[in-house]
This record gives C-alpha cells, structure tokens and sequence, in this order.
C-alpha cells in the first residue's frame, strides 16, 4: 500500500478519488485550506496538509511537505460554475501545478497524477482516442493542456511516473445544482416541467464515483501517460434525461426544444477508454 498526497480531496472529483483510495488500503494525506474545518470525508485521517492557497505554494514548500510520501494525485483546480472556462485564475492554476510538481520531484516522489479534460481535444468527434487531434477551445482547456505538455517533458527527464487522466461528462453525489442531472431530478422531484434543449447532442456520460475510481486505480496500475476517464458510450443528451425521467414515471414533464443549445456546445463529446483494470491488466473500466 502507499501514502498519496491528494489536492482537491474535497471536490466533487477529489471526494471519490479519497473514497476509492481509502478502500483499497493506501493511505491518505488530503490537502485542505488553511482555517477551513475537516469534512466528513477526511475526518478519519491521522494527517492533513493544511495550505491558504496551494497555487501559491513554492516548490520548496512542496517538497519539505512531500518527503516520504509514494505519489501525488492533483484533483484541484479553479472551477467555479459559469466563470472557471475563461477565468484568468486558471494561469495561477498553471503557474501553482508547475511549483507543485517540481516539489514532488525535489521529494523524490515515484507518481505524479494530474486531472485533464475532454475539452483539450478538437471538438467534435465521437471517438476520442488519446492520440486525437488536440485543439483546446477555452482558456480552462488551453491551461489543462499546457500542463500536460510541460509535465510529460519535465518528468520525461526523471524517474517519476507521469499519469494525466482526462474527464468526460461526470455526474452524480456532490454535483453542482444547476448542472442537468440534478437541474432534471429537481423539477421531476417538485413534479414539474423540466424544460431542455432538443438533446441532439451526443455525449459520453460518467458516474463520478466509477470516474474516482479509475483514478484512485492508476495508483496500482502504474499507468502512464494521457487517460480517458470515460464509458465509452455514445449517449444523447435527450437519451439521459428520458432515463431518468423513467425512474420517476414521468417523461411527460420533460419539455425539449425549448432552450437553445449554445452554439459553442459541440455536437459530440464521446471518449474511447483506455483506463488500465488492475485484474486484467488491459484497458477497460
């Protein structure tokens, strides 16, 4: 078993990488904000790194906090609804992960796990594998693809283990209320209309636990390199949104064609997993 350093340990992403971890016996050491309390998630931790602001943190700051620890799994990031895609704040994220991974190597640090995003590849295209074409859109996936280039070089010259995992469509425990799946579940809940887009667009959906989990598992696969943290699956958005209404009994409250899909939203979002099973030693989820 091994001691991982975790950021973003509390996030709808980092919350399940934790959970995962735990349960197949590593030990833990999550990063939390200075003066914020301990949640429920990380309260049976012996250790807690404690940080005012982990993007400001010197290389020599990481590497004195790193020191005896296996790997580190980067889930943090500036992702604040609605303003996290053109944030300038996403180049302090950039300038704080290049400080971060240079402390890890300075400690002696063996793995080095960092989160990306389906939107670093050109878009659309409904068979993402990670030797597509990369043509990031937004400033949030220009800087995610900046830090894989600069990291697969600078750790190429090391010893160090360098895993980028690339999120598709997540849902699920911890979601952020306005996205679809919770927006859907809340007006079926109140029994009233859910009003949506045509749901044409094709996407390649993902509980968040399963996604924290094929993360938590790059620690024991070893796996190097870009993953895709997807299913695989081809699903409309129309498609989902019926699934769910099923489980309530009422696709009659869902209303589609009534919101606009924005032009920026890309007709087809759908990844080929290449994510490493620990049992069979071959890609798959």
């Amino acid at each position: 078993m091994k001691t991982i350093v975790l950021t973003g340990a509390t996030g709808f992403v980092g919350r399940q990488i934790h959970q995962s971890l735990m349960r197949a016996g590593h030990t833990v050491i999550p990063v939390l904000r200075t003066g914020a309390d301990v949640p429920d998630n990380v309260r049976d931790q012996c250790t807690v790194l404690r940080s005012a602001d982990i993007f400001a943190e010197t290389p020599d700051w990481w590497a004195e906090r790193l020191a005896g620890v296996d790997a580190v799994i980067h889930s943090a990031w500036y992702v604040q609804p609605g303003k996290y895609l053109d944030s300038p704040l996403n180049l302090d994220c950039v300038a704080g992960t290049l400080a971060l991974a240079q402390g890890a190597a300075q400690a002696g640090i063996r793995h080095f796990i960092g989160i990306g995003t389906c939107m670093e590849y050109r878009l659309p295209s409904d068979h993402l594998t990670v030797d597509s074409p990369l043509e990031p859109a937004t400033l949030y996936a220009a800087a995610k693809l900046s830090v894989y280039h600069l990291l697969s070089q600078f750790y190429a010259k090391t010893d160090v283990t360098f895993s980028w995992c690339r999120l598709f469509y997540l849902y699920g425990e911890g979601e952020y209320p306005a996205r679809l799946v919770p927006y859907i579940r809340e007006r079926l809940e109140r029994g009233e209309t859910a009003r949506l887009s045509a749901g044409t667009q094709l996407r390649d959906f993902l509980d968040v636990r399963d996604a924290g989990a094929m993360i938590a598992r790059v620690i024991d696969t070893g796996q190097a390199g870009a993953i895709n943290v997807c299913s695989g699956v081809p699903t409309t958005i129309r498609q989902l949104a019926e699934r769910i209404a099923d489980e309530y009994g009422r696709r009659d409250l869902l209303e589609f064609g009534t919101a606009a899909i924005h032009p920026s939203d890309p007709a087809a979002v759908v990844g080929v997993c290449n994510a490493l099973s620990v049992e069979r030693g071959s890609a798959g989820t």
